[in-house]
């Protein structure tokens, strides 16, 4: 149950199969194309795929950890997304390689003396390896998952095999919106709560579990940028974009990164391999060590304990607070 935040090196992955599991949702099971044992991982770990078309996207795997010969990711539809589920839901992905990165764990199980857990649509995907490991390891937990309409409950029957009662199914069009307030209420206050799902969602639990007395321990994964107080203190501060220098220590290059620019985008000029996907400061790809100066955190990953510290970054959205910033880069 311990967190792997950095990324080993790419590997070449088969799309060995590809299944729909719910309306929109489809599940691309990956492989090398030989024999051979994949890097572990534990429940809460995404990859980045890079697509065909070149983009880059996180996913949560959602299959085994025992299971060393493949990977799973299940992808939903998002029609005015950033292009990524449009381009696996309507490409012929089977038989053709893919460079994987990962894998990386920002979402870890923490020991406590139970769980509850909460998925909204596609967040059950990093909820459900956590479930199957909480089974197995006979540890108190429930788990609440909510969609639109009962179709588009992804995992909704192996979860109730799972789990029976320890698992309620929300379809909205049924029975409403989940009553967080509710789960909340009937779940031990020192138990810890899981959330992974839309950014309402995300919200409205945080809210419930600061309100809490004591608050409640809350660890959440998001599949897009916070917002208001949820997001980094700069950006929500709208502090300026100044001009700062960057010095990567491995490569030995010091670059200017301008007001305009991302540090990411200068960095990537120099080292195109460089790990990265949502570019709004929300999945974690693009962690990197700081080993000198001050990071100016704008993401919605980096709790407040590692921004005291300063010793890690996420360079897409973050920019720094000092005039040089050292990266391990």
């Amino acid at each position: 149950m311990s967190s792997d935040l950095r990324a080993p090196a790419s590997v070449r992955l088969l799309v060995r199969q590809a299944r729909w599991i719910a309306e929109d949702v489809v599940e691309l099971r990956l492989t090398r194309r030989t024999d051979g044992p994949l890097p572990p991982w534990q429940p809460g770990a995404h990859v980045d795929l890079t697509l065909p078309s070149g983009l880059r996207r996180s996913y949560s795997l959602c299959g085994d950890p025992g299971d060393r010969a493949a990977w799973t990711v299940a992808v939903h539809l998002a029609p005015d997304g950033r292009g990524g589920s449009r381009e696996i839901h309507e490409t012929a992905l089977v038989g053709k390689e893919l460079t994987v990165d990962g894998p990386v764990n920002r979402f870890p199980l923490v020991p406590a003396p139970g769980y509850l857990l909460l998925a909204g649509g596609i967040g059950v995907t990093p909820l459900l390896p956590m479930a199957r490991a909480l089974a197995a390891g006979g540890l108190p937990w429930r788990l609440v998952l909510g969609a639109r309409e009962r179709s588009r409950l992804a995992y909704a029957q192996e979860l109730t095999t799972l789990g029976g009662d320890r698992v309620r199914l929300v379809p909205q069009d049924e029975a409403g919106l989940p009553d967080l307030a509710a789960e909340l209420a009937a779940t031990p206050p020192d138990h810890v709560v899981y959330a992974c799902g839309p950014a309402a969602m995300l919200e409205s639990v945080t809210g419930l579990c600061r309100a809490s007395v004591p608050p409640r321990p809350l660890h959440i994964e998001r599949f897009g940028p916070a917002s208001g107080a949820e997001a980094g203190a700069g950006a929500a501060a709208g502090a300026p974009q100044g001009r700062f220098d960057v010095v990567l220590c491995r490569s030995g290059l010091r670059l200017t990164v301008p007001p305009d620019r991302s540090l990411l985008d200068v960095v990537r000029e120099r080292v195109p391999d460089v790990p990265y996907s949502c570019e709004e400061g929300y999945c974690g790809s693009c962690e990197t060590p700081v080993l000198a100066g001050a990071p100016d955190h704008r993401d919605s990953v980096i709790g407040p304990d590692e921004r005291a510290a300063a010793t890690t970054m996420m360079i897409c959205v973050s920019r720094s607070a000092s005039p040089v910033l050292e990266l391990d880069l």
